[in-house]
Order: structure tokens, then sequence, then C-alpha cells
């Protein structure tokens, strides 16, 4: 008798495992799909004209962005390509412009320190009301 409830424990553990994979799994998705139509938005494109420029059916993104389907690893590293960022950029969600940081942090890096310093400086006197 003492099994029964232990066996129920463990399938219910079990159960409770796989709807927490399932919700983070439901959540990456919708991340995915949000951040897609994000970028794609940002850059000024259409997800027709997208999808074809990725070589694929001219619904391609559509069906993404609707959580339709999910595009395969190796078509996520040729939209990570499209947008100009890494993966890493693509699934940083406080970074809401990752190409145009990129290429901040690019041109910060030839500042001298004094000018560093007052790019700086207005940076926080812009965020100091956020």
């Amino acid at each position: 008798m003492e099994d029964k409830p232990c066996h129920a424990k463990i399938k219910f553990e079990q159960f409770l495992k796989a709807m927490e994979r399932e919700w983070v799994s439901l959540m990456y998705e919708n991340f995915l799909s949000d951040r897609l139509a994000e970028l794609r938005i940002q850059k000024g494109i259409s997800a027709r004209d997208m999808s074809l420029t990725l070589g694929q059916a001219n619904n391609y993104i559509n069906t993404i962005e609707n959580r339709k389907s999910l595009p395969s690893m190796q078509s996520f590293f040729y939209i990570c390509e499209f947008f100009g960022i890494t993966p890493q950029e693509f699934f940083d969600a406080g970074n809401s412009n990752p190409k145009m940081l990129k290429e901040f942090i690019q041109e910060a890096k030839k500042l001298d320190s004094e000018s560093f310093s007052h790019i700086l400086g207005i940076m926080k006197a812009l965020n100091k009301d956020k």
C-alpha cells in the first residue's frame, strides 16, 4: 500500500516537470515570434519581403510571427544574419535595437576618454527620468 502513494507522487512530479518544460517552451516560442516581428518592423520590411529575401515561401515569416511554426536552427541563423545580429543579441529582451547598439559600441570604442565621458554624461542625462 505504501508503494502507491510513492508511485503517485513520482508520477505527479514527472507531470509537473513536463508541464514546466512545456511552459518554458511556449514562453520561448512566444518570445521568438514577438521578437522577430519587433525587429522586422524596426527594419521597415514586410513579412512577405523578408520571407522572399531569405529564399523562403512568401508566408514563411508570417507563419512564425503567428506562432504556427518555428524556424529550423539553420533558418534562425539566417534570420539573425538578415538583421545583422547574433543569436545572443536576438534573445536579449532588454536590447530593443541590437544592431544600433552594436554600431554604437563600435563607434564608442574609437573615442578618446574625454569624448567618451561626455557621451556617457549625455546618456545618463537622457535616462535620468526613465
